[in-house]
């Protein structure tokens, strides 16, 4: 990823009904939910809800997919990887960190 993807990406979570949206994706993996499956489970209203999926799809962190007659949103966990890894690939500028290592992705 490139800056100017990694401030859309931040820009995009960095508001909090984009977080809970991304988070509750993050949590059901590679199923996805339909955006009034979180609409419901998340108490947000459907127009609320349309308008940040469409800024969480534009900054790359949500995949959406046509199943029938719904549309189901997933995390994109590749690119929420990258994002992870940039903001720690400098880590402690390369001395021994105080915490303990643990790999900044998502095998989901």
């Amino acid at each position: 990823m490139d800056e100017d993807q990694i401030v859309a990406a931040l820009a995009a979570l960095a508001q909090p009904v984009r977080l809970k949206v991304f988070r509750a994706l993050v949590v059901v993996g590679g199923a996805g939910l339909t955006p009034g499956a979180m609409a419901e489970g998340l108490a947000i209203p459907q127009n609320t809800l349309s308008f940040h999926l469409k800024e969480l799809t534009g900054a790359g962190l949500v995949s959406q997919e046509r199943v029938g007659r719904n549309i189901v949103y997933r995390a994109a966990y590749e690119r929420m990887n990258a994002l992870l890894g940039y903001l720690t690939e400098n880590c402690c500028q390369g001395s021994a960190c105080a915490v303990e290592a643990t790999p900044a992705a998502c095998a989901c």
